[in-house]
């Protein structure tokens, strides 16, 4: 299973906005901290200010923050809103399912019951959780390595 990248840069947009708390940050500074295409970080942003997790505002002075604090922000919450599908095969899809053996088939149980751990793992987490695993001078400097480089 791996996210789109819709979804992990979406939780790179927050932990970003965590970071930076009460700052509206410029799309482009997370664009350029994170080296991701700023026409494709728009539509993430788009959709997490329709999910109420981001406020925004344009113009020249304009710019994005969280719209809650992070400790309520749940990371498999956000998970669910970003990824389009958590269908880790096609036979779990009843609309698209052409496996013959679906009906007695053992494995289709063991894969709902993974996801769903995986799922209760990331309910159990804020992005309070994450922002706590390393300090803004950390972020930065892995911030600054990156932009150097490119």
């Amino acid at each position: 299973m791996q996210l789109t990248l819709h979804a992990d840069y979406a939780l790179r947009v927050l932990l970003y906005l965590g970071l930076h708390p009460g700052r509206l940050v410029p799309t482009h500074e997370i664009s350029r901290a994170y080296g991701i295409s700023a026409n494709h970080l728009v539509k993430v942003i788009l959709h997490l200010n329709q999910r109420g997790l981001i406020q925004s505002r344009r113009g020249r002075a304009g710019g994005i923050r969280l719209a809650k604090s992070p400790s309520e922000i749940n990371i498999g919450k956000v998970l669910r809103v970003m990824e389009p599908d958590w269908n880790l095969v096609e036979c779990l899809e009843p609309r698209t399912n052409t496996c013959p053996i679906q009906p007695i088939c053992g494995v289709i149980p063991l894969l709902e019951e993974a996801l769903q751990a995986f799922l209760d793992v990331l309910d159990s987490h804020t992005l309070a959780d994450v922002l706590n695993n390393a300090s803004p001078e950390q972020f930065e400097a892995m911030f600054q390595a990156t932009a150097a480089q490119a």
